[in-house]
């Protein structure tokens, strides 16, 4: 049984957001990673992560899409897409990146995760993607088993830098059925 409190909605972030999406992005990364990792690795990828200015920057990209889940007006988790160049073990006319979802910690397993993978999954075949690949931490063993259930599987790895922590995280494949 979830424990979803109240209806979840999904909205797209604006250029207005990038504060409000800083300080979800470190609370949400700081929960996720912070009690395997070492802090001064932490600091540093926040740091030149989820700054106010980096986040406006962000969402001005083109080929970029944020989307926030709240709970009436209180804001519950947040997913990034993005287009463009994939790792080459996809092989995919117009894939997707999932870059982030993330839920705040009292949020997960409430509803925002799914609510968030569907929005994604709509937007990705709303803009005729035919396939939505990510990046996760390999020992993300949480995160690992959500994607499981949602149908991606894994294709390779890539490396990720937390800081100076050079890390492996996995990557993952969901095919869409693009119409003709």
């Amino acid at each position: 049984m979830t424990k979803q409190r109240t209806p979840i909605t999904i909205r797209q972030a604006g250029v207005e957001d990038d504060e409000r999406l800083a300080s979800m992005a470190r609370e949400t990364f700081v929960d996720s990673f912070a009690a395997d990792n070492r802090p001064e690795d932490m600091a540093a990828y926040l740091e030149k992560s989820f700054d106010p200015i980096i986040q406006a920057a962000e969402l001005a990209e083109p080929s970029s899409l944020f989307l926030i889940a709240e709970t009436g007006d209180r804001p519950v988790g947040y997913a990034r897409l993005r287009e463009g160049l994939a790792p080459p073990c996809i092989k995919a006319k117009k894939p997707i990146q999932l870059a982030r979802l993330y839920a705040r910690k009292p949020w997960i397993g409430s509803g925002v995760g799914a609510a968030l993978m569907t929005a994604c999954i709509d937007q990705a075949a709303g803009r005729r993607c035919d396939g939505i690949w990510l990046g996760v931490w390999g020992r993300n063993a949480r995160a690992i088993r959500f994607y499981h259930r949602w149908g991606f599987e894994q294709v390779g790895t890539q490396p990720f830098l937390l800081g100076n922590d050079r890390q492996t995280d996995l990557i993952f494949w969901l095919p869409l059925m693009v119409p003709p």
